[in-house]
Order: C-alpha cells, then sequence, then structure tokens
C-alpha cells in the first residue's frame, strides 16, 4: 500500500514539473523560434547583446543589420534576435499617415 501512495506522489510530481517547468518553455522557444522566421528587411530589431539596428538583408541563418548614424553594418545569425522594436509595415503605415 504504501508504494502506491509514494508513486502517486511521484507521478503528481512530474505532473507538476511538468505544467510549471517543461510546456511554458516549449511556448516560449516556439514563440521566439516565430518571431525569428517572420523578420523581414526593415525590422528594427534588438539583438540579445543589446545592439539595436534596422535589417538590411536575410539569408537562411543569418542577416546585415545596420546600426548607427555611420550605417555600420553588422552580420548576425538569426538566433541573436532578442525581439523585434518596430516592424517594417508599422514604419511605412507611419511615414504615410
Amino acid at each position: 500500500m504504501d508504494i502506491w501512495v509514494t508513486l502517486g506522489m511521484v507521478a503528481v510530481v512530474v505532473v507538476v514539473f511538468y505544467f510549471f517547468g517543461i510546456r511554458p518553455q516549449k511556448k516560449q522557444e516556439q514563440a521566439m523560434a516565430q518571431m525569428r522566421d517572420s523578420l523581414q528587411v526593415g525590422d528594427e530589431i534588438t539583438t540579445i547583446g543589446g545592439i539595436i539596428g534596422k535589417i538590411v538583408s536575410i539569408k537562411e541563418e543569418t542577416m546585415i543589420i545596420e546600426t548607427g548614424r555611420d550605417h555600420t553594418r553588422i552580420r548576425l545569425l538569426k538566433t541573436a534576435v532578442r525581439n523585434v522594436d518596430v516592424r517594417a509595415e508599422d514604419a511605412r503605415a507611419a511615414k504615410q499617415d
């Protein structure tokens, strides 16, 4: 009888760990992958290292961003993107208004 109680407790701990640990992390990873797949030329981004720039060109796993007043170009991996600050479509729409 004690073994069933112990196995039940272990099962509950595994289920709780899954719902509070693994599941949210997988959702976050999927959201980041979707964001990186939807990058477009003209998007303004921030990298994990804190570099802010505008995407100039995109290849399969890399991209080139332009940053600063002197238009310095930096080649980065797509995985280095933390977030998209301004989407290219939003910037175009704001300029038209």
